[in-house]
């Protein structure tokens, strides 16, 4: 999945992304050190919010965190740069449906915050573009709704 993952557009070949697989043991580790981060950010908080942080990494077998890192010194505009993190994140979530697996991409306080980030080994002049949750589907959600065709599509006419 992770070789999928890194067949995308990269111009320049800058790849401008990696990964860091949460799996195992190490999936509570970083849950704990998540949660007492939280805890210091958040006094007061609530007793049933204690381990919140690693009952959201404990949910996936697999959690990828996928992360962005930009050369702002490369000819390769940055955009250009953090469509292709995005990109690799699309192809992780089709290999994975692809192969029977389910998979969910979320982006949530540990990736927003810097400090947070930082535990799971992101660098200050790197960002997280997402959580990658894999497993086994326990049941087959339904699609969420989508807009029409005709709403969000243009043609260019000369």
């Amino acid at each position: 999945m992770l070789a999928i993952a890194t067949r995308v557009p990269d111009h320049g070949r800058l790849v401008p992304w990696r990964f860091i697989v949460l799996e195992g043991e190490g999936r509570a580790v970083a849950g704990d050190r998540l949660d007492a981060l939280y805890a210091t950010q958040n006094p007061g908080l609530a007793p049933d919010k204690a381990h919140m942080w690693r009952d959201y990494l404990l949910r996936a077998p697999v959690t990828v965190v996928a992360v962005s890192r930009p050369d702002p010194a490369a000819k390769v505009p940055v955009f250009n740069q953090v469509l292709s993190a995005g990109a690799a994140c699309m192809n992780l979530v089709l290999a994975a449906t692809a192969l029977g697996y389910s998979a969910l991409w979320l982006l949530k306080w540990p990736g927003r915050d810097p400090d947070a980030a930082a535990l799971l080994g992101v660098a200050p002049h790197e960002t997280v573009a997402g959580f990658l949750h894999i497993g086994r589907p326990a049941a087959r959600a339904p699609d969420r709704p989508r807009p029409r065709l005709d709403e969000v599509v243009t043609r260019f006419k000369p």
